[in-house]
Parts: structure tokens; sequence; C-alpha cells
């Protein structure tokens, strides 16, 4: 609607008043910002049709999703672990089981202050076969020097990411109907 005021140079008020009074839809502002920031569609298609490894690789990675996944945000598929094979085995899944765009799969890593940052990203796009400049700014995380984390990961933390509200809520409701199926 502020668009559209804009487009017409009036007040949002006045196209919420048109709008209210030819009765049309309004969405809502997570709607239009996921539309605005997918203009051609979903960035995904989930496959359906699977073959019986396409399948297992659908059962591991949510698996992994529901154990090492971060449940904290709602717009985002985010798995983080310090095994590069299970980021992987879940960059696979996103690929070829929900098809996502490549370019909407996003990396980062966490790193501890003894390990070298520059170090961590050329291991961890090594073991991806990424650039390293998919990374980003690497965060680096000080040492407490308490608790029972004693052994700290050399390489850092590997984080992938898709941001997608859609693709989330997808991933969650598959893990509810596994929890449906299997928990008693």
């Amino acid at each position: 609607m502020n668009e559209i005021s804009i487009l017409l140079k009036c007040s949002v008020h006045r196209v919420a008043y048109w709008m209210t009074k030819y009765n049309i839809k309004r969405r809502s502002h997570s709607q239009a910002t996921y539309i605005k920031e997918n203009p051609n569609g979903d960035p995904f298609s989930i496959k359906t049709k699977r073959s019986r490894d396409e399948n297992l690789l659908y059962g591991i990675a949510l698996g992994l999703f529901w154990g090492e996944g971060t449940k904290a945000t709602a717009h985002a598929v985010r798995l983080t672990n310090t095994d590069p094979s299970m980021i992987k085995i879940f960059r696979t899944f996103l690929l070829e089981i929900c098809r996502v765009h490549a370019d909407k799969i996003r990396y980062s890593i966490v790193t501890f202050n003894d390990t070298n940052p520059t170090s961590a990203a050329i291991y961890w796009a090594k073991e991806l076969e990424i650039s390293k400049d998919k990374f980003g700014t690497i965060v680096s995380i000080p040492s407490q020097g308490k608790g029972t984390y004693k052994r700290k990961s050399i390489n850092g933390v590997c984080t992938i990411t898709v941001s997608n509200i859609k693709l989330k809520s997808w991933i969650t409701d598959q893990i509810e109907k596994i929890k449906q199926a299997w928990v008693v």
C-alpha cells in the first residue's frame, strides 16, 4: 500500500480507504515482503516423486535439521555443525529434494579466539567446494575458559542457511508428521 500511495501521490490511508470500499484484500507485511523478495515465485520446489536414495536423503536431512537445525527463527532454514559431511548432506537435500536455487544458499563461520579465521575459511571452502568469499565476515568468539567444552573445533563451526519462511514451514511440518507417526 505504501508503494501504491507513492505512485499515486496520495496517503496510505487513502489507498486503504479505496481497498476497503472495493473489497480488495490486503497482504500482510510478511506476505508483501516475501513477494517482493521473490518476484519470480518461490525459490524452491519440493521434489515429491523421489527414488529410494532420495527418500533416504530426505529422512537423513530432516533428522539432521531436527537435531542440529536452528528452530528459534521462523524465517530461516539454518543448520550448524563442525562436520563438513553434515553440511554437505544437508546442502544436497536443499539442492536436490527442496530444489532450492543455489544462489539462495548462504554460509557463515564462527571460530574461537584460538582459531585463525582465514585458515578456517580455507578449510571450509575446500571441504564444501565453494569459494571462500561465500562466507562473508567470520565471527570469532572469545574463549571463556570454563565449562565442559574443552576441545574446541580447530576449523570453527559452519552454518548453512536458506532464508525462506515457506521452506522453513515445510521442513517443520515434515518433522511434525514424523513425530506424529513415530512418537508414541
